[in-house]
């Protein structure tokens, strides 16, 4: 039991190591203070460029997989693969590092589930591109495409200890973007391209 709950402890501690930070300080700036303020990928490519953006985004995606790879490789039941994944997103959204400040987790959402199971990740990741392609706005995707995640879960039998994973990260993805929620219902949330004086505010 110790020894689950210290692995607990290390892969909070994993997950909120603060990718996107680094990457910005190592080019030149802190992502929390320009454009959105969001230490994810999106917000990083606008500041430092798609290098950066691109090694944000590795990063945040291998920080989710890892410690769920190791808790299945160990062993470990469902149960407690799931909460590996669990404390591993709660530290990518609430990094101790960070005074318990974080990313919108989307990213290492994506490795924590490329870790379990690729398949509802895949249906997922579908969905992001559908929606994406059509209203170009990377939170509206982010958001369609957790919302489909535990039906695709339950839908493809996946033990229930993953189903339930999927139901709590969802609802705290949709925490997280509820600023941007609150932006897509007044209209204001602006689309991949458009310049930031066409009207809309960036927020992904």
């Amino acid at each position: 039991m110790l020894s689950i709950a210290l692995f607990f402890i290390g892969a909070y501690l994993f997950g909120s190591i603060p990718v996107g930070v680094l990457v910005g300080r190592a080019v030149g700036f802190d992502p929390r203070g320009v454009g959105s303020g969001n230490i994810g990928m999106t917000n990083v490519t606008r500041a430092g460029g798609k290098g950066a953006g691109a090694i944000t985004f590795v990063g945040d995606l291998l920080k989710g997989f890892i410690p769920v790879l190791v808790a299945r490789l160990a062993g470990f039941p469902p149960a407690v693969v799931a909460g590996a994944g669990l404390f591993t997103f709660v530290g990518a959204i609430r990094s101790v590092f960070l005074r318990f400040g974080g990313g919108k987790g989307v990213s290492a959402s994506l490795g924590i589930w490329l870790g379990i199971s690729p398949l509802p990740v895949l249906i997922a990741l579908g969905v992001f591109i559908i929606v994406f392609a059509l209203a170009r706005i990377v939170s509206l995707a982010s958001i369609c495409a957790a919302i489909v995640l535990p039906p695709a879960a339950a839908m493809l039998g996946l033990p229930r200890p993953y189903v339930g994973l999927a139901i709590v990260m969802t609802a705290l993805v949709l925490l997280r973007h509820r600023e941007n929620i609150a932006r897509l219902m007044k209209g204001e949330e602006r689309a991949v391209g458009r310049k930031p004086g066409d009207g809309g505010i960036a927020g992904a």
